[in-house]
């Protein structure tokens, strides 16, 4: 991925949540404003157009330079390239169809980047955070594996995803790429994944476990702290709920890394009680399906590794290189006999990653339409 610390351009990015709305801007890869945080009226459109168009401006009035671009991450629905918002769940106001790309362009004379939050991340995490981080580590081990492709994971209020590979965020055809969260729930199928895999999950796993009403469950900070034995409660209780996350939401990534087979960064409110539930996921991803008889096929060829645990770690650095002879001559290459999918957390934090990926993504943009 590039290095931006030498790139002048200005972009002002944008993350947007259901209640809160956070505005900067970005040159050389560095933050150059303070963070704007206003309500996002999200019940009403011509008052959230207002703020997003007040938010933009007071923000530009920070900016050392004129922005070259906005780049704003939002939940779909959405039409990305063309900037245009779908029915949004969190976003009542967004019906129909919103030009809001268009419209923004209008307003500020500057291209316009809309993306998802999920794919954001990823795309942060792969240009300045877990990729690099990994594939440094490699290097300084002098492994000549590298990873090229990031399937980044949030987990909070929902569980989203996105999907990095060279560089490029995939969006799919109808901007719909890296919905994990519509995969089947495990733990209960005739839900989707989020059931069992955000904080309303942890809530119920803890008032089901611990024998007590839902309206009683504490918040998912508080459930870490009895499962850490920092705070009084039912310990076992705690456990419980945060291994039901990582069963459930490694289920899921086990199935989504069949198909993208890279990386897996994860984020979003929740990943500060790793230490709860990545062992459960990892254990998940490296499961086995039933095969006739008594046969046991693991669910897949490549192998999990909890990058969060040192000897894990160590391992996945280390991994199965040895040199093999071409048939046939005296010639040796290189193999890696280990194939395998490193599993973390995010290296930058999810806000910063969103706001990275942001403006890393708007950059990118920009040179393709002046190349082409």
């Amino acid at each position: 991925m590039r290095n931006h610390s030498g790139d002048r351009r200005v972009v002002m990015t944008l993350d947007a949540g259901g209640t809160s709305f956070r505005f900067s801007a970005m040159q050389g890869g560095r933050p150059v404003t303070d963070v704007l945080v206003t309500p996002s009226n999200a019940d009403d459109l011509t008052r959230c157009l207002a703020t997003l168009a007040d938010g933009f401006a007071r923000t530009k009035q920070q900016c050392p330079e004129e922005p070259a671009a906005i780049s704003l991450a939002f939940p779909g629905p959405a039409d990305y390239p063309s900037g245009i918002i779908g029915d949004l769940p969190n976003l009542p106001a967004f019906r129909g169809g919103v030009a809001l790309g268009p419209l923004l362009n209008a307003q500020f004379r500057v291209p316009v980047f809309i993306n998802n939050d999920g794919n954001l991340f990823a795309y942060g995490e792969a240009s300045l955070g877990f990729l690099p981080y990994v594939n440094d580590l490699l290097e300084k081990a002098g492994s000549f594996k590298r990873f090229k492709t990031v399937f980044g994971v949030t987990l909070g209020t929902g569980f989203g995803g996105g999907i990095v590979f060279e560089g490029n965020v995939h969006l799919g055809d109808n901007s719909l790429a890296g919905e994990i969260w519509l995969l089947r729930n495990k733990r209960d199928p005739q839900t989707n994944t989020e059931e069992g895999a955000s904080v309303r999950a942890v809530r119920r796993a803890y008032s089901d476990a611990a024998g007590i009403a839902l309206e009683a469950s504490p918040d998912p900070k508080a459930i870490f702290e009895v499962g850490t034995g920092r705070r009084e409660g039912n310990r076992d209780a705690a456990l419980e709920a945060f291994r039901q996350l990582g069963e459930v939401a490694g289920d899921a990534i086990a199935q989504a890394s069949t198909l993208v087979d890279g990386l897996v960064v994860i984020g979003g409110g929740l990943s500060g009680a790793w230490p709860l539930f990545l062992p459960a996921l990892v254990n998940e991803m490296n499961g086995t399906y039933a095969g006739h008889g008594a046969e046991r096929l693991r669910r897949s060829i490549a192998v999990a590794f909890n990058l969060e645990d040192p000897a894990q770690l160590n391992t996945f650095i280390e991994g199965d290189a040895r040199e093999i002879v071409v048939p046939g001559s005296d010639r040796r290459v290189r193999y890696d006999a280990l194939p395998r999918i490193g599993v973390g957390i995010s290296r930058l934090g999810t806000s910063e990653a969103i706001r990275i990926g942001a403006y890393a993504f708007a950059l990118k943009e920009l040179d393709r339409i002046l190349s082409s």
